[in-house]
């Protein structure tokens, strides 16, 4: 009953503030569409008018972002209106996917520890005031999520059933998750390991690997074509790839180490960071390579340590909600993450590792995936779902109550 209180909670209190703050929390301006949010809802409108993908471009087809966001959100204007119906909608959905996201979020922490952990990591999710946010916000990071905590619950699922019909879901899911962010794709690598702690047999695990990567080939092959025919040419994702590979090698919006613009003349530091094409990667090149030669330990500092900071340290919370303002926030997160930090490492020290390995997996994979590539809250934010199960697991020790039997390390090998 707890837990279906706080699945209608969330549901309810997101509805109440999206319907109340409204276009309070769009980013950008709608007039002159100067952000992410702002920039789908005209490409969703162009979409449904004059059938055209466009992003960045005006009218004029474009392959700069994946369709996965402009195809959803132009669904629900088709249906509720291309102003703010659709909108509203739109954002009513993702308070559905929120709500939905506690009961996943509890599914994984039972599985993974126990009961009484999935109930702390639900009520400290349906407490998280950047969910309220990012249920009003028109991007792509609540649906992300959702899909996210979906591929960890069907893989543990599929470790444990080994049945085909799982490992074709997985591939769904990834063919999914890469329509809204690319970055998703070789999330099927993590099972490789996972086989390997299980000691499954090679043939499965071609055929298992098999299956997920023709699913996933299949679902993306009308974006291809798509691609091909407008541009005749093969973009696998998207041609923009080399600007967040750029804007990663900026530092806190600094420019690079003295003495780089005399080292590297064709550059001019008024345009250094822009472009999206080959050219920016070229750019991030030369500049990671001249940081790690100048300045080697800032560098370093910056692509390890300095990513998982900028990804969960500060929160996805642009818009405050009543009564938290952002210097609270501020605080409460890394509070918060702190209590994760410590949470993984007592459970890496009181569990059994091979429960924790789906988990701890997947986190690993969609935090090191953006080590080359900028990072910040927004691009975190999908994963602080896994890593408030790691802070219920430390306070469930915390809490009276506790009992060895209860918890996972004294189970038999083979529950899951």
């Amino acid at each position: 009953m707890l837990l279906l209180g706080l699945i209608a909670f969330v549901a309810i209190l997101s509805s109440i503030i999206v319907l109340a703050y409204n276009d309070y929390f769009l980013l950008g301006d709608p007039v002159k569409p100067n952000n992410d949010d702002v920039k789908y809802i005209q490409s969703s409108r162009l979409l449904l008018n004059e059938g055209v993908l466009a992003y960045n471009t005006k009218e004029r087809p474009s392959a700069f972002i994946m369709p996965g966001m402009p195809f959803l959100l132009a669904g629900f204007m088709a249906i509720f209106g291309q102003d703010q119906g659709g909108v509203i909608a739109f954002r009513i959905f993702q308070c559905l996917e929120q709500a939905l996201s506690i009961y996943l979020i509890f599914w994984i922490g039972r599985r993974i520890f126990n009961n009484r952990v999935g109930i702390i990591a639900a009520i400290i999710s349906a407490l998280y005031l950047p969910d309220y946010f990012s249920s009003g916000v028109i991007l792509s990071e609540t649906t992300f999520r959702t899909i996210l905590l979906l591929m960890v619950c069907v893989t543990i699922l599929a470790l444990e059933r080994n049945r085909t019909s799982l490992y074709v879901l997985i591939g769904v899911l990834t063919a999914a998750a890469a329509y809204f962010k690319p970055h998703a794709s070789l999330y099927p690598a993590v099972f490789l390991v996972l086989w390997w702690r299980d000691k499954l047999p090679w043939r499965l695990m071609l055929k298992y690997m098999f299956l997920m990567v023709i699913v996933y080939a299949a679902l993306l092959t009308p974006w291809w074509i798509r691609n091909w025919v407008t541009f005749h040419e093969f973009i696998l994702f998207t041609n923009s790839g080399g600007s967040p590979f750029l804007l990663g090698t900026r530092i806190h919006g600094q420019l690079p180490p003295e003495g780089f613009f005399e080292a590297y003349p064709q550059y001019d530091p008024k345009t250094l960071f822009q472009g999206s094409d080959s050219t920016a990667v070229q750019k991030g090149l030369d500049v990671i390579s001249y940081g790690f030669k100048h300045e080697p330990l800032k560098y370093l500092y910056w692509f390890t340590l300095g990513r998982w900071v900028e990804l969960y340290f500060h929160p996805f919370y642009s818009r405050p909600i009543w009564p938290i303002n952002r210097p609270v926030m501020n605080v409460l997160q890394i509070t918060l993450m702190l209590v994760n930090m410590a949470g993984i490492v007592w459970a890496l020290v009181k569990c059994r590792f091979s429960r924790l390995l789906p988990l701890l997996l997947a986190l690993s994979y969609f935090t090191v995936i953006y080590l080359p590539f900028v990072a910040f809250n927004r691009y975190g934010y999908p994963n602080i779902a896994l890593l408030i199960l790691f802070g219920a697991f430390l306070i469930d020790r915390w809490l009276p109550g506790y009992s060895r039997s209860d918890h996972p390390e004294v189970r038999r090998p083979s529950a899951l």
